[in-house]
């Protein structure tokens, strides 16, 4: 197997002294999980970053193996992620679509979605300017597997998107989540209170 693709790192794992096991999702081949040798020394660190784009080059010798990464950074979320509210958001964001998705199944809406939803969080002026763009991931992440997923990116103040947000926790919770390793809506129970003190 030898992909190269541009795609989203969304979770790395420390794997010994050194290296990382990161998972990527692209347009073509959906979420893959790869081998980074190195990811946790001085050249890659800033690069093995949930939410930064990458150049992605995998290989494998079957695909019964977990490929060996290579990974230029194309655009980094690090500038952000020393802000409590946007590094919420993008931790949350990644680690839903790392959690939620199958392996190697291509859901190219949820790629340009998720591309999408992360600029808007590192680039608008404010949460009231982002905030409804996660939700909206969040619903067509429900609907693109099958789990319904009322309308689209909601609309309003942000006081009505917390009570859309809200709305959303138990399919989230229930359908997305439920018998995964580790509390991933904790991630989410975070960023909800922050965007509460702000609303």
């Amino acid at each position: 197997m030898h992909i190269r693709a541009p795609a989203i790192l969304v979770a790395a794992r420390q794997h010994g002294e050194t290296a990382v096991v990161a998972r990527f999702l692209t347009e073509e081949y959906g979420l893959i999980a790869g081998y980074v040798a190195g990811g946790r020394g001085r050249q890659l660190r800033p690069v093995v970053i949930p939410g930064n784009a990458v150049d992605l080059q995998l290989s494998a010798k079957s695909d019964s193996q977990l490929p060996f990464a290579k990974v230029e950074l194309t655009a980094s979320r690090g500038p952000w992620l020393a802000e409590p509210l946007p590094a919420a958001a993008i931790g949350w964001i990644c680690a839903l679509t790392a959690t939620a998705l199958p392996e190697r199944e291509p859901y190219p809406t949820l790629f340009e979605a998720l591309s999408g939803t992360l600029d808007a969080i590192c680039h608008a002026p404010s949460a009231r300017g982002w905030a409804s763009a996660l939700v909206g991931y969040e619903a067509l992440l429900l609907r693109e597997l099958g789990y319904g997923g009322a309308g689209g990116r909601p609309e309003g103040e942000l006081s009505e998107i917390i009570e859309i947000m809200d709305a959303m926790s138990e399919p989230l919770d229930h359908y997305l989540l439920a018998d995964r390793r580790g509390d991933v809506m904790a991630a989410r129970t975070r960023l909800r209170a922050l965007l509460k003190r702000i609303a």
